[in-house]
């Protein structure tokens, strides 16, 4: 845990420190986020931080590179080497977007350039449990395993780019999700599937490093946004995590063949820690659809702005958003530990109960004005 704890600190700091040199950078060379009827931020603000965030994530790799206990990442596979490398290429996708605003089709096309060389680099699908039908485990050829991580990839990538609509949200929910991976993924080692979490957990423990150090500069009212370079690298990130911690090992080697619940939540975990940002993806392309619009089109739906609307405070939204991501997410990853016990069960709910209130707190206090 120290070694990890290590490669984090090494990322953040890294983050931190170059975050102020990206954006002396990107107010140099015009890279800044203009005011648009959708947007939160009344004056234009540079953005591009993803850069920053890169160099930590580079900087906690090369520390992990270094530290005797946390060779297996490097010897086992060539995922960690897969996400540095398809990483840099998503970010530099991101640069270019946040300086020339490309199109649709071309971002969407080096998405899927960036996830192929991700895939062929080591990291892809190879099993999925469907506890349906008695269907069990199923063993992903690359006929299947490829463009399913591929697509999972994208979709990621374009969730985290849907919610990267308030001061310093995508990078505390992406923290949040990457330290609950990381969580599970460590509990694996500690339970004897070394060989499967070690590449999960360095990239999530570089990956919060990474978001932590950009969120002081990022939080409400934020200096610098991380832009398409930094919600795309996260993306990517996460998505990788998924995939390397829950798709490349047969769930029904995770637990009790009696019980249904240790098989289930292999799945069920990746599918909670990034519930937000896909839930808000979905909704958004069901809404412009529904209109006749592109679901790429910009509106101010999402569920950071039905949280303005509802009267929360800019702050208050962001924090509420990391509640029910870290509620979320932890509580997956609590089940998966403790198999689903009764104090868990309870506790999850009473949080449940507390979100619900908060959310709806300022419509309570209207009504009761």
């Amino acid at each position: 845990m120290r070694e990890y704890a290590v490669v984090l600190l090494a990322a953040a700091m890294v983050t931190f420190l170059a975050t102020p040199v990206v954006r002396v950078a990107a107010v140099r060379f015009r890279v800044m986020a203009a005011v648009r009827d959708r947007d939160v931020h009344v004056i234009p603000t540079p953005r591009g931080g993803g850069v920053a965030m890169y160099l930590g994530v580079a900087a906690g790799v090369l520390v992990a590179s270094q530290l005797p206990s946390l060779q297996r990442s490097f010897e086992f596979s060539t995922q960690t080497i897969a996400v540095l490398v398809a990483g840099g290429l998503i970010c530099l996708l991101g640069v270019l977007d946040d300086r020339f605003g490309l199109d649709a089709l071309t971002k969407l096309t080096g998405q899927i350039a960036a996830a192929g060389v991700m895939v062929l680099l080591g990291v892809q699908l190879a099993f999925l449990f469907l506890p349906v039908a008695d269907i069990g485990t199923l063993s992903l050829g690359s006929d299947v395993g490829v463009p399913a991580t591929i697509l999972l990839t994208v979709l990621t990538v374009n969730a985290l780019n849907f919610i990267d609509g308030l001061d310093g949200l995508a990078a505390g929910v992406s923290a949040i999700a990457a330290l609950a991976f990381f969580a599970y993924s460590y509990h694996l080692g500690l339970v004897g599937y070394d060989d499967v979490a070690s590449a999960p957990a360095l990239i999530t423990a570089v990956l919060a490093g990474a978001c932590l150090g950009f969120l002081p500069h990022n939080f409400s009212p934020a200096r610098i946004f991380m832009g398409d370079s930094g919600s795309m690298l996260v993306g990517l990130m996460l998505s990788a995590a998924a995939v390397s911690a829950t798709g490349q090992t047969d769930s029904q080697t995770l637990g009790s063949a009696a019980s249904l619940l240790p098989l289930t939540l292999p799945l069920l975990v990746p599918v909670a820690v990034l519930f937000i940002p896909f839930i808000d993806l979905v909704m958004a392309i069901v809404r412009r659809s529904l209109r006749g619009q592109s679901p790429f089109a910009p509106d101010k739906m999402h569920l950071h702005h039905r949280l303005l609307s509802i009267g929360h405070s800019h702050r208050r939204a962001v924090l509420i958003m990391y509640f029910w991501a870290a509620l979320l997410s932890f509580g997956a990853v609590a089940l998966s530990i403790t198999g689903g016990t009764v104090e868990v069960l309870v506790i999850i709910g009473a949080l449940l109960v507390v979100g619900v209130v908060v959310v709806l707190s300022p419509r309570a206090r209207r009504a009761a004005i």
